[in-house]
């Protein structure tokens, strides 16, 4: 991030980082409300007021203690509530929202390469706005490819869990459920091992070239 700022480099990776947090959060809750559950839209989580979507733990103290320890960014958002009971069909209703947070960062990934498509396109004439935009918009495309894939992953509480518990048959899904309270620990000892890397790695890299390419970066 040679040329810029101490304030433009934390906003580089502050402002997709805040983005793509609330965003995926209320994309659930937006789901949620058009399938018949309205939970997180009369808690006002079907926002994109990210002081709305923040948890003080997840959001703030642990991505700072994590990349300042590992290098790593991790983190989680305050979970919108859904009730299954109120949704139109509950089984397949709840893998819809649960794949609906994955897609709104795919959403926004292919937004940040337009973002940094538009500031080469601005190039050495707006050098001082547009040099900020492309490097924020390869933050965006990596902060939105990681939250996608790594949420995706059938550990629950992720959202991949979400959608193979809906898909397995209640009595399986049952006893898969009961692995809930484990989740965010085997995220964390795979983190720690080094294993997550070589999980989400190739999934990312398909998503930042399919970001780039649908916008012509190619």
């Amino acid at each position: 991030m040679e040329g810029l700022t101490t304030i433009q480099k934390i906003a580089v990776l502050f402002l997709p980082v805040l983005f793509a947090i609330t965003v995926h959060e209320a994309a659930h809750g937006w789901m949620a409300k058009k399938l018949g559950d309205q939970t997180a839209s009369l808690l006002g989580r079907v926002t994109l007021n990210p002081l709305r979507h923040i948890d003080l733990v997840g959001t703030i103290l642990v991505p700072l203690g994590m990349f300042a320890l590992t290098g790593f960014l991790f983190g989680w958002a305050k979970p919108v509530p859904v009730d299954g009971r109120n949704l139109h069909h509950p089984r397949r209703d709840m893998a819809l929202v649960a794949v609906a947070g994955p897609g709104a960062n795919l959403i926004m990934a292919i937004f940040w390469a337009g973002m940094i498509h538009l500031g080469v396109i601005l190039g050495d004439s707006y050098a001082w706005f547009a040099l900020p935009m492309i490097y924020m918009g390869y933050a965006g495309i990596l902060i939105n490819a990681f939250l996608m894939v790594l949420n995706l992953i059938p550990i629950l509480p992720l959202d991949g869990g979400r959608v193979v518990a809906s898909l397995l048959p209640p009595r399986l899904a049952m006893q898969y459920a009961r692995l809930e309270p484990w989740g965010l620990i085997i995220v964390m000892a795979l983190l720690f091992s080094g294993l997550l890397g070589s999980v989400v790695q190739p999934g990312v890299g398909l998503v930042q070239n399919f970001s780039t390419w649908i916008v012509g970066l190619h």
